[in-house]
Parts: C-alpha cells; sequence; structure tokens
C-alpha cells in the first residue's frame, strides 16, 4: 500500500489551504478556479479523470472518477462529495497565524477551510488514490466536488438531479464528530431559507425633530416585522412549523442519554436563549426549525444624526427540519412578515438561497459498512445522530434514491467559520485510513 506519510499529506493539504477560495468574495474569484483546478489535478495523479465544470456560468464544479481496479463495468460505484471554498477569514486581528498557512501547535492544524471541509475532500482523494496504486480498489469511486457550499449554491443540486448515470451509494465528507473519537453518522439534516429583507416607509430620511412620532420609520418598521417570525422561548411561530415531522421516541430515548446543552454552548461561549434552551438542545438544533437574523442595516449607527430612516433591511433565514420544505416554509414566512408589518411600510422580501432537508435511512446496508469501517479505524462504536446545519446536496442524494453516509471528522470545537479554524493532527491520517477502509467495505454492495 503506497500510502503517504502524515508529513507528505500535510504538505499536500498545505498547498490546497494555501489557496484562499472564498466564494463570498468576488475578489476571489480566480483563486476559486485555482483551488478547482488544484483539486482536478489531485484526482488525476490519483489515477483517475477529471474535468473542471461551469454551470450556468456559476463557480466550478470538479467532476471526475477513480475507477475500480478490476473489472470496473461490474463493479459497484460510490459518489463522494466535499467542498474547496471556505468561509472569509475575516477578522484578520483575531487569528494567531496568517488563515492562509497551514499552522501546526499543540496537537492541532490550524487554517481557514481546515476542518471545513479541505482536509476531508483531500482524504477522500488520497484513499482512492491509495488503493488505486495498489491495485484494490474494489470499487469506482466518482467524485462531485463544489465551490459554492458556503454560500448556498445550487450547482451541486441541479448537477446530482442531472446526472443520469447515479450511484450505489454516496459518500458526504463534509461534518463533524459529536464527541473525539466518535464516529458519527447523520440520519437527518436541516434545510434553509435564506432571505433579504427591506422596508421602506417613504421617498427620504426625515428630521426626527419636526416628523418624530408621527411619520414611518424603516428600522422601526422592519423590526416590528422581524417580531412576527423570531421564536418565543424557543418555539418559532406555528405557520413555520408547517410539515414538521417529530422525532421518533426512539431518538427522544437516545438524546436523553446525551449531555445538556451545557457543554457546548461553554465551549463557544454562548448563552442560553430561554431557560429551557439547555434541556431542549438536541431536540432544537436537530429536530426543529429555528429562525436567526444574521444582519440588520439602515439609518446611521455610528454617527449623531437625528433623522427617520426611510430605507432598512436585513439577512434572515430559517433552518427547516425533516418533513418540512423550502416552498411551503417560504410562504408562511412572506405571510408573517406583510402580516405584521405597520400600514405604509413596503417590504420586499427576496428568497436568495435555499436547501431541503434530508433523511437518510439508518438501515442503508450501505450506512452499516461505513460505520464497521469507521469503527474498525477508531475503535469504538459510532453514533447515529441528527445535525443542525445544512448540506444541500445531501437532500439531492437522498431523492435520487441514493444511499447516503453524511458523515466527517472535524471536532465540534474545530472553530470552523471563526478564526482559529482547527483539525485534530492525528485525524488527518485517521480520516484518510476510515475514508480507504470503506471503499473497501462498499465493494460488498456489488
Amino acid at each position: 500500500m503506497s500510502a503517504r506519510s502524515y508529513e507528505e499529506l500535510r504538505a499536500q493539504l498545505g498547498e490546497l489551504i494555501s489557496i484562499p477560495s472564498v466564494s463570498a468574495d468576488p475578489a476571489h474569484a480566480d483563486d476559486v478556479e485555482q483551488a478547482a483546478d488544484w483539486v482536478a489535478e489531485a484526482i488525476r495523479s490519483a489515477g483517475g479523470e477529471a474535468a473542471v465544470e461551469a454551470r450556468d456560468g456559476g463557480r466550478p464544479l470538479v467532476i471526475g472518477e477513480v475507477g475500480a481496479s478490476n473489472g470496473a463495468n461490474g463493479a459497484p460505484t460510490v459518489l463522494v462529495y466535499a467542498h474547496f471554498d471556505v468561509q472569509p477569514a475575516d477578522p484578520l486581528e483575531l487569528w494567531d497565524t496568517p488563515p492562509f498557512e497551514l499552522a501546526e501547535r499543540e496537537g492541532w492544524l490550524y487554517a481557514r477551510g481546515v476542518a471545513d471541509d479541505k482536509a476531508q475532500l483531500l482524504m477522500l482523494i488520497e484513499a482512492a488514490r491509495q488503493l488505486s496504486a495498489a491495485g484494490e480498489l474494489p470499487v469506482n469511486v466518482r467524485f462531485a466536488l463544489d465551490s459554492e457550499e458556503e454560500v448556498g449554491g445550487q450547482s451541486i443540486v441541479e448537477w446530482v438531479a442531472g446526472d443520469e448515470r447515479g450511484a450505489d451509494a454516496a459518500i458526504v465528507f463534509d461534518g463533524d464528530m459529536f464527541r473525539r473519537g466518535v464516529p458519527t453518522f447523520n440520519t437527518a439534516l436541516r434545510g434553509l431559507c435564506y432571505f433579504h429583507v427591506t422596508a421602506r416607509t417613504g421617498a427620504r430620511d426625515l428630521h426626527s425633530g419636526l416628523f418624530g412620532g408621527v411619520a414611518l420609520n424603516a428600522m422601526h418598521a422592519l423590526m416590528q416585522a422581524l417580531s412576527a417570525v423570531t421564536a418565543k422561548d424557543g418555539r418559532v411561530p406555528d405557520p413555520l412549523r408547517v410539515g414538521l415531522e417529530p422525532p421518533t421516541a426512539e431518538e427522544r430515548e437516545g438524546w436523553a442519554t446525551l449531555p445538556d446543552g451545557a457543554g457546548p454552548l461553554a465551549e463557544v461561549g454562548a448563552q442560553p436563549s430561554d431557560a429551557q434552551a439547555l434541556a431542549e438542545y438536541y431536540n432544537r438544533t436537530w429536530a426543529e426549525p429555528s429562525v436567526d437574523v444574521h444582519g440588520i442595516a439602515g439609518g446611521s449607527p455610528d454617527l449623531v444624526k437625528t433623522v427617520l430612516p426611510v430605507h432598512a433591511r436585513a439577512n434572515v433565514s430559517i433552518r427547516i427540519a425533516a418533513g418540512q420544505n423550502v416552498a411551503d416554509v417560504s410562504a408562511a414566512f412572506e405571510k408573517l412578515l406583510r402580516e405584521a408589518a405597520p400600514v405604509g411600510a413596503e417590504l420586499g422580501i427576496e428568497l436568495v438561497s435555499s436547501a431541503e432537508p434530508g433523511v437518510i435511512s439508518p438501515d442503508a446496508p450501505a450506512l452499516a459498512l461505513a460505520r464497521e469501517a469507521f469503527e474498525s479505524v477508531f475503535g469504538g462504536s459510532s453514533l447515529l445522530v441528527r445535525v443542525g446545519g445544512s448540506v444541500p446536496v445531501v437532500a439531492s442524494l437522498a431523492g435520487r434514491g441514493i444511499p447516503t453516509i453524511s458523515t466527517g471528522i472535524a471536532t465540534t470545537d474545530a472553530n470552523a467559520h471563526s478564526p482559529n479554524e482547527r483539525f485534530p493532527v492525528e485525524h488527518l491520517t485517521l480520516g484518510v485510513d476510515a475514508i480507504r477502509e470503506t471503499y473497501r467495505r462498499l465493494g460488498q454492495l456489488g
């Protein structure tokens, strides 16, 4: 087996990390393209074929394949997904080392994108390379790797929907372990509706001394409308719960054995939103919809400027849970906002991006084989959980009837999307081992 050493893997990962493939920033469009080229070449170097595709003028997709070592036409096919775009690195002053230079200290690798999702993407390729080089790859490994996961892009979703070949199983390697050293597999992921909401209340800003108390203030109007969709005591308004399927009694029993939310919140320096938040932590983040206002702007937050602003804007998202769908929840969201806005306020509501929730059968043979593989490498039992985040491709794969293994070996304290993002040093080689063993076992699907 031509396995790479830790030092070789780290050097390769460092190359990919050094490309600042920030999909949210148009200034980094060339970097995103460079990262796509790097990933495609890595697949070719693993003994496969790869091409960089752009769909409808969007950001690049890397589509490739490393064929089974023997009898590729009759071998099972495994479709693997990860993403090579990353979140912006700011605020830069909070990083201990430059975000796009891979650093190692005290058992961690630090860099933007190291946990989400470049290390895990590299593992998918390296495991296929090792088996192919040894003539022992029992499956056809198809790669569908995208560059817009961090901005809710739909290219990969459209690609899966239009892919005529399909697969016998899929691996989505973009997640973390519930507890370090415990392989964790997701049976449901929440979807997402992301909105840009605007409020306009007049033709121009007005003098607050002359018109305060009698003329509409756009900031007030927007806040009044948003109050109709935000949660009260942890529960979003009933119209936003449309279609919700509650967790099973078996799931609830399993979650009851887990520690409450005090630990996870303390790790990130957060405060509970209400008195029941800690006790209901898993149900709320895994099985309930949630609404968050991500940004609100208007008027003059810095200068002394006594005006009534006539324009305000906000970004708002809803995480939608199993059983729900984007269309119904979006319609309910818009209705609540418009009914709550004061008379005379003109609202603009734009659905900027969306993803349906994904539900995975815990009884799928492919999932059982993957659990065996990860357990053999990590030396302990694995865990089935739901997850509060959204990975749009999972719902697409489920919709195609492709048994999907949704997992990852980043950790919950990885600082993903935050300064000093990190990844455990030992997981770099363990992850390759776990994916390699998964490919081996998935050969049984034939």
